[in-house]
């Protein structure tokens, strides 16, 4: 076993886990309980109104932009709201006339899974109809491409390199430098299922980064909801997981569809458990969502809050994308939209 599998088998061993108080910490397991916060959070509006159904992620970029990945395409919007852009929209990617699309129809986007934005505003596109990552320059001109075998998440890091996680690869995560070309690859698979196949797509995960170029790797399906956290080269520091008696129903729930599909034998078909993630990205705090559950962790890994999503009008908000900033929450819902709250931790002074 080499010393960075070695690494990881120890903090997994210890692993931080969230419902782990006994954990060499400067906190006591007292501590840990009263710093923990339950309640329901009520959106205070939603936001961009054209944005519902098809809803796949938000993200923040520099100058108060807002990136919106929907079925409409990649849509960019500036601090007043005013769309700026879209890329992969069926206007934007039509041809100008009959003749020029029975020539050669400029490339548009397929199905896209995830984006993300670098330092310098450039766009990567995971493009898993295509099989593609695609980059593009901040006001919206295609660069370049390069084949990746069904990507489902994509982080920029520094250097011009990408992390993207895959439905198919070996590890959780690999590494593209600017070029295109692999440079290396990491995070083993948990063994979930005895089905090779299965066990593939029971770890399919998200990516998300924070502002030293860590990775954080969260699970979609398996049945304790999992984050692990990886340096830029791969070595893992710690793992997050809620393991707490509340949670303990759904993963029983989860661990027996497992096992039925396993006895089926037919193409894997689950409900995410995991779906969202976000990392602040100058404290290093984690937020994920469980569908309209969200759940807030400081940089070490402890759960500190717990709250219940909630639209304006009291229905309840499943989140599929999560940001946090200084003073609020952007929450994404597919169909229902986005939706902006306080930040409670903030207004709590927690």
């Amino acid at each position: 076993m080499n010393i960075a599998k070695l690494v990881f088998k120890a903090s997994a061993s210890l692993c931080l886990i969230a419902a782990c108080a006994p954990m060499a910490s400067a906190q006591s397991e007292g501590d840990i309980a009263s710093t923990q916060y339950q309640g329901e959070l009520t959106a205070k509006r939603r936001l961009f109104p054209e944005v519902g159904v098809g809803l796949r992620a938000i993200k923040r970029g520099d100058g108060d932009k807002t990136y919106i990945l929907s079925s409409q395409g990649l849509m960019v919007f500036d601090g007043k709201d005013r769309k700026l852009l879209t890329i992969g929209s069926p206007t934007a990617d039509a041809p100008a006339s009959k003749t020029a699309a029975s020539a050669a129809p400029p490339p548009g986007i397929g199905f896209v899974e995830d984006f993300d934005i670098d330092a310098a505003g450039q766009i990567y596109l995971a493009d898993r109809g295509a099989n593609l990552i695609v980059e593009y320059s901040p006001d919206g001109n295609r660069l370049k491409s390069f084949h990746v075998n069904s990507p489902l998440s994509v982080a920029a890091l520094p250097d011009g390199e990408v992390a993207v996680a895959t439905l198919h690869d070996s590890h959780l995560i690999v590494v593209f430098d600017k070029n295109g070309r692999d440079v290396r690859d990491f995070g083993e698979l948990e063994d979930i299922s005895s089905r090779e196949d299965l066990n593939r797509y029971l770890n399919s995960g998200y990516l998300a980064t924070d502002a030293r170029g860590d990775i954080y790797y969260a699970f979609i399906y398996t049945p304790e909801p999992t984050v692990r956290q990886y340096d830029r080269n791969g070595y893992a520091s710690q793992t997050i997981q809620f393991t707490e008696i509340e949670a303990f129903a759904a993963a029983q729930a989860a661990r027996k569809e497992i096992e039925r599909q396993e006895r089926k034998g037919k193409q894997p078909a689950f409900k995410p458990i995991l779906t969202a993630i976000a990392v602040v990205r100058s404290t290093g705090e984690v937020w994920i969502t469980l569908h309209n559950r969200l759940l807030r962790f400081d940089k070490d890994g402890y759960r500190k809050a717990t709250y219940q999503l909630y639209a304006p009008d009291g229905t309840r908000l499943d989140a599929n994308s999560i940001v946090v900033e200084k003073d609020r929450i952007l929450i994404g819902s597919d169909p229902l939209g986005i939706f902006e709250f306080e930040r409670p931790d903030i207004k709590l002074g927690q």
